[in-house]
């Protein structure tokens, strides 16, 4: 598990190759998720998490995962050795196939993996892909990317992707709810994300979140919430990105932990609904 085989950057997944402790790892992670995910995660995702029956026996073979997958909303998951190119991953997305790494975390790393690995990849994404508008939305980003390669902006482009598929947060009725596979592949961010005092959690506003950096090495200081998962493919879709762009570039980024006087707060967890409705 591990070289570049094709033009694409895909490989065999190998699921022969993995161990009894590789599996072990899986049901470890998938297990402590399941106990903390449930009035945390949106319904969307839980509901892919039955569909897709992500559990099993270990870690899920790819080539039975897209099968359902496709029998659902037409994605497959393709094997890749790690982060692949921006060229290669917008056109993954953008042909509706999720690129996931193959190799999975130690049992000393459950807490925590700089580098995407397969349960962060599959457990994290692939159960919203199920969604049909969600799914809409990832290949609408891929088709984007595509457009915005040689734009110079794509660092404005990722920040997109970073607020809302790895670290989104989505409004219900019931209060905030997590969609970011980021958040619902960490036990400790699942938790933080919602009930924690200390990060802002914002109202989704496109040309807001572009102009707000991110770090990789820390819990998030600002979650951006979304009203549903319609509105966001409805903004993406609906947006001229050349003119943002060219707004972007003359445009200072906003610091991380910085509000500003049009931003929505969002209360913690399950006031979140209450205090935006009154």
């Amino acid at each position: 598990m591990g070289e570049a085989a094709t033009q694409d950057w895909t490989i065999p997944q190998d699921w022969d190759a993995y161990t009894q402790e590789d599996h072990r790892t899986w049901i470890t992670l998938y297990e402590r998720q399941a106990r903390v995910l449930p009035g945390r995660a949106c319904d969307e995702f839980l509901r892919g998490l039955e569909r897709l029956d992500l559990h099993g026996g270990g870690i899920p073979d790819f080539r039975a995962l897209s099968e359902r997958l496709s029998a659902l909303t037409g994605w497959q998951v393709v094997a890749v050795p790690g982060l692949v190119p921006d060229d290669v991953f917008f056109a993954h997305l953008a042909n509706r196939r999720f690129p996931a790494g193959n190799f999975i975390r130690r049992p000393e790393q459950l807490d925590y993996l700089q580098e995407p690995d397969v349960f962060h990849d599959v457990f994290g994404h692939v159960p919203m892909l199920t969604d049909p508008v969600f799914a809409d939305y990832m290949q609408a980003y891929g088709e984007g990317g595509l457009r915005a390669l040689g734009s110079g902006r794509l660092h404005n482009l990722a920040r997109l992707y970073w607020y809302t598929v790895e670290f989104g947060l989505l409004e219900t009725r019931e209060g905030l709810r997590i969609y970011g596979a980021g958040i619902v592949s960490s036990r400790s961010e699942s938790v933080f994300a919602l009930e924690d005092p200390s990060p802002n959690r914002i109202g989704f506003d496109l040309e807001r979140v572009m102009r707000t950096p991110y770090r990789i090495d820390d819990f998030q200081q600002v979650y951006f919430v979304i009203p549903s998962l319609r509105k966001l493919l409805d903004i993406t879709i609906g947006t001229d990105f050349g003119p943002l762009y060219s707004r972007l570039a003359t445009a200072e980024d906003i610091p991380i932990a910085t509000m500003v006087a049009q931003d929505q707060v969002f209360s913690r967890g399950a006031q979140a609904y209450a205090a935006a409705h009154g």
